[in-house]
């Protein structure tokens, strides 16, 4: 059998949640005043879920539900960036680094044009990575679908890892 080796690999994820009273609105590994906040086992953070299934899709290492099952009660309301940092060091030791990440958040409300800032940075310094390699772009549903009517929020991610030099 032949087995190739790939100096570059891409991955995709995405993820959504329900926006629900009584939870803080957690994005992007940071605190947004929002009366509703998203629904989950963790922090129900779907940006910072995102980027981790990114990551571990391009890694070949599955997914975020594979390697912190919302079966186990040891993930009840972990912190997504804790989770993040986790998949980047096992990356790392695997061999990888990231080039670049970029990101849509699906929200109707609220509007996050003035957090995007914050969210990059903290999403930079979660992956190890310039800031200038990181991207967010927020996108409303224009009142479609679960998004649109301000019941959930939703992010998409994709990333690109590279073979480190030895």
């Amino acid at each position: 059998m032949i087995q190739y080796q790939y100096d570059y690999r891409s991955g995709i994820g995405t993820d959504i949640h329900r926006l629900v009273p009584e939870r803080k609105l957690i994005l992007g590994g940071i605190e947004i005043p929002f009366e509703l906040g998203l629904l989950g086992h963790s922090d129900g953070d779907v940006v910072l879920h995102a980027v981790t299934d990114a990551i571990l899709g391009a890694a070949g290492l599955g997914d975020i539900g594979m390697m912190f099952p919302d079966t186990d009660p040891q993930w009840k309301d972990a912190d997504s960036a804790e989770l993040l940092k986790q998949v980047v060091w096992k990356v790392s030791q695997q061999g990888w680094e990231m080039v670049n990440m970029d990101l849509i958040v699906h929200a109707q409300l609220p509007k996050l044009g003035p957090y995007r800032g914050q969210m990059k940075r903290r999403i930079a310094e979660l992956l190890e990575m310039d800031f200038a390699n990181v991207n967010i772009k927020a996108k409303t549903n224009e009142g479609l679908d679960a998004v649109g009517e301000c019941r959930a929020i939703a992010a998409t991610a994709i990333t690109m890892l590279r073979r480190k030099v030895k």
